[in-house]
C-alpha cells in the first residue's frame, strides 16, 4: 500500500522561515468549543433531576466498594447490576482517588461526556463528506431538529435535554457510538479506494491525499471491536443503535467482499462480544430478555409527531440520496434498520427498543447537514431546503430549546430541589422509607439506601421490588397501626423517614429536620 501523500504549496517570505502558515481553527472547532463552552455553564446551571440521582447512588457505592459494591438503591447485594460498567468503574474511581461524592461527579462528567460526543460527530461527519461547515450544520441538526413538544429521556440529546442527560452513561456512549461510525466508515470508504478530497490542510493549504487502499492491520479492526464492546457494556440500548450504523456502513461502502474482508468484519463483531462477556460486573447478555422495563417506556412512542417531527425535513434528502447512488447509502441504511428496530418494540411490546429513537434521527439530521453544506450556487430545490430547514430550528428553539441556554423569558429546564439539607442528618448505607416523588430519585444519591429502589435492576428480583414498595405504601397508610409499622421498619433496618407535606408523622417517629422550600419532613423512626 502507497503511503500518503503531503502536497505543500511553495511559501515565501516570512512564512516560509516559520516552516508553514499560522495555523487556524476550522468551523467546527471553532463553533463546537462555543457550543462546549455555552451547553457546560448551562449545565452546570441546571439542578441535576430525574435520573441522576441514580447515577450519583451507583458513584456513592462504587467509591465505598470498587470490587463488590452494593445495589445502587438498596441494602442489598449488588451482583449483576448493569450500572456497574466501564463508565461508572472511571466515575468511581474517580470519586476515590478526589473524595468528591456522587453529584460533584457527575457535574464534572458532563462536560467530559459533551467532549467525546463533539469529537465524535466531527469525526463521523468528516467521513460522510469533506465540506468544512458539514459539521458545524449536522451539530445544530442534531441538537435542534426534533419537534415542538418537549423530549426529555436519557439518549436524547436536543438541546434542551443536553442540560440534564450530559452526564448519563447514555451520553458516553452516544459520543462513543459516533467514534466507532467514523472507524468503520473510515475502513469501509478506503478499501481499495483512491480519495484526495482536499478536506484536511495544514498551514498555507497543504492537502493530504490517500493512495490506493490496502488491507488494513487487523489489529484495528480487534481495536474497533474492543470499542463496540464497550459501548454494549456501557449503555446496552445504545449498542443496539450503534450495530445498525456499523452494519449500514459496512454493507453500503464495503465494495470488495471476499474471504479476507468478511474475516476482518468477523474479528471485529467477535471482539466486541468477547470484550462485553468478559466483563465480571454483571452479564449484558442476560439483559435480552429482561421486559421488567418495558412498561415504563411504552409512553416513548406516545406523540412521536410533537417530538420528532421537524427531523423529517431530511426525509426527502435521504430519498435523493438513495435515488443518486442506490439504496445501499448508509445513511438512507441505518434509517430504515433504526425504523425496524422501532416497530419491532411496538409490535412487541418490548418498548424499551424505542429508546433509540434520538438516534434514529442522526440519519435524517445528519442527511439534511451534508446537503445544505454544498457550495453555491443552490439549486431551487436546495433553496427550499435550507429556508424550510432554518425556520424548523427557529420554532423549536423559540417552542422547546431557548430556555435550556437563555436565562429568562422562556420555558426552563426541570427545577429539582436538593436533598442535601436531609442528607446531613442520614448516614450512607442507612435505609430511608419515602415515596415522594422526587425523594425516592434523589435522596440515595447522596448515600443513603432506600427501602423500595425506584427503578427496576437486574441485581433485585422484581417482584421482591414491588413487594417493598407494597411495604412502604402500607407503612405510609393513614390507617397503619403502629405495630405494622414497627414490623416493615424490622424488616429493612429502617432508620429515618421522609414525608411529603400531605403525609402525617406517626407518633413513634421524632422530626429532625424539614426542608423549607418542599415542606418535606425528615424524622427519624428504629433504633
Amino acid at each position: 500500500m502507497s503511503s500518503p501523500v503531503l502536497v505543500r504549496p511553495a511559501v515565501r517570505g516570512a512564512t516560509a522561515l516559520r516552516g508553514g502558515g499560522t495555523w487556524r481553527p476550522t468551523p467546527y472547532q471553532f463553533f463546537g468549543f462555543l457550543f462546549w463552552l455555552v451547553m457546560s455553564l448551562a449545565y452546570w446551571r441546571v439542578p441535576l433531576c430525574c435520573d441522576a440521582g441514580q447515577h450519583a447512588a451507583v458513584v456513592e457505592r462504587l467509591k465505598d466498594d470498587l470490587l463488590h459494591p452494593r445495589h445502587p438503591m438498596a441494602d442489598l447485594p449488588g451482583a449483576g447490576s448493569p450500572y456497574y460498567s466501564p463508565f461508572a468503574l472511571a466515575q468511581g474511581v474517580a470519586a476515590r482517588l478526589t473524595g468528591l461524592g456522587g453529584w460533584e461527579v457527575l457535574r464534572l462528567t458532563g462536560p467530559l461526556n459533551l467532549l467525546v460526543l463533539l469529537t465524535g460527530i466531527g469525526r463521523f461527519v468528516r467521513v460522510l463528506t469533506p465540506r468544512p461547515w458539514a459539521p458545524v450544520l449536522a451539530l445544530g441538526a442534531m441538537t435542534l431538529l426534533w419537534g415542538v413538544e418537549r423530549a426529555w429521556w436519557s439518549g436524547y440529546l436536543n438541546l434542551m435535554s443536553m442540560t440534564g442527560n450530559l452526564a448519563y452513561p447514555s451520553a458516553f456512549a452516544i459520543g462513543l457510538a459516533f467514534w466507532a461510525w467514523a472507524l468503520t466508515g473510515a475502513r469501509t470508504r478506503g478499501a481499495g479506494a483512491v480519495r484526495c478530497a482536499g478536506a484536511r490542510t495544514w498551514g498555507a493549504g497543504a492537502v493530504r491525499c490517500a493512495g490506493p487502499g490496502g488491507p488494513r492491520p487487523l489489529s484495528g479492526y480487534a481495536a474497533l471491536g474492543a470499542l463496540y464492546g464497550l459501548i454494549l457494556l456501557v449503555h446496552p440500548i445504545t449498542a443496539v443503535a450503534a450495530a445498525l450504523g456499523a452494519v449500514a456502513l459496512v454493507a453500503g461502502w464495503q465494495r470488495r467482499w471476499g474471504p479476507a474482508a468478511a474475516g476482518r468484519w468477523a474479528l471485529t463483531g467477535a471482539v466486541a462480544l468477547l470484550t462485553a462477556a468478559c466483563w465480571p460486573y454483571f452479564d449484558v447478555f442476560a439483559l435480552a430478555g429482561d421486559g421488567s422495563v418495558d412498561a415504563m417506556h411504552r409512553r416513548l412512542y406516545l406523540d412521536l409527531g410533537g417530538q420528532f417531527g421537524l427531523a423529517l425535513l431530511g426525509l426527502p434528502v435521504l430519498w435523493l440520496r438513495a435515488r443518486r447512488t442506490s439504496w445501499r447509502d448508509p445513511l438512507v441504511l441505518m434509517f430504515v434498520l433504526d425504523c425496524l428496530v422501532v416497530a419491532y418494540g411496538w409490535v412487541s411490546g418490548h418498548y424499551t427498543y424505542g429508546r433509540i429513537l434520538g438516534l434514529t434521527l442522526v440519519p435524517l439530521q445528519f442527511a439534511a447537514a451534508v446537503e445544505l453544506a454544498a457550495p453555491r450556487p443552490w439549486p431551487v430545490w436546495r433553496r427550499l431546503l435550507g429556508g424550510a430547514t432554518a425556520a424548523g430550528a427557529c420554532a423549536a428553539f423559540l417552542t422547546v430549546h431557548a430556555g435550556a441556554v437563555v436565562p429568562a423569558g422562556f420555558e426552563r429546564p426541570p427545577d429539582w430541589p436538593s436533598y442535601a439539607w436531609a442528607a446531613r442528618y442520614v448516614g450512607p448505607g442507612e435505609v430511608v422509607i419515602t415515596d415522594g416523588y422526587h425523594a425516592v430519585h434523589a435522596i440515595a444519591g447522596y448515600g443513603p439506601n432506600l427501602a423500595a429502589p425506584a427503578w427496576p435492576d437486574a441485581s433485585l428480583d422484581e417482584g421482591e421490588r414491588l413487594r417493598r414498595v407494597a411495604d412502604v405504601r402500607a407503612y405510609l397508610d393513614p390507617g397503619s397501626t403502629r405495630a405494622e409499622r414497627a414490623a416493615v421498619v424490622r424488616r429493612y433496618h429502617a432508620r429515618w423517614l421522609l414525608l411529603t407535606p400531605r403525609q402525617r408523622v406517626p407518633e413513634e417517629a421524632v422530626v429532625v429536620a424539614w426542608s423549607r422550600r418542599t415542606g418535606e419532613v425528615l424524622a427519624r423512626i428504629g433504633g
